[in-house]
């Protein structure tokens, strides 16, 4: 069933003792400078390239209820993008992280699926699907 990995991670956060935000850094395939020709080939194709961080935003779960809300809202805001990496920032004694916790974990977010560290995150596709990377 398609969201419904997605509404388990928004069920998990809204479940939490601590009031939660949900973190997401979208992002687009781009092509390496240094791509070989065969690269170029597969790229053409909408195969391989390298991941590339677009734009980010965090939203409280209570605003997420499904995965389609994140997209259409996404696709209003910024530039087409392939997968959305996700993550959970707990609040603490009664209240959601500051804005500038916010900030820090995005950033933190952007630099690692820039570097290729994205592992630790869900990642869906532009359907709400599950990306495995293997």
């Amino acid at each position: 069933m398609s969201g419904s990995h997605f509404r388990q991670l928004v069920a998990a956060a809204l479940d939490q003792p601590e009031p939660h935000r949900l973190l997401f850094v979208f992002a687009g395939a781009e092509l390496p400078d240094d791509a070989t020709p065969a690269q170029r080939q597969r790229f053409l194709r909408g195969e391989g390239g390298a991941l590339a961080p677009l734009m980010c935003v965090d939203k409280a779960p209570g605003d997420l209820p499904d995965f389609k809300t994140l997209a259409d809202e996404s696709r209003h805001a910024g530039p087409p993008w392939s997968l959305v990496f996700a993550a959970g920032l707990s609040g603490r004694n009664g209240q959601p992280p500051a804005q500038a916790e916010i900030d820090r974990a995005l950033q933190q977010m952007v630099e690692a699926v820039r570097d290729g560290g994205f592992g630790a995150f869900p990642a869906y596709d532009g359907t709400g699907e599950p990306v495995v990377f293997g």
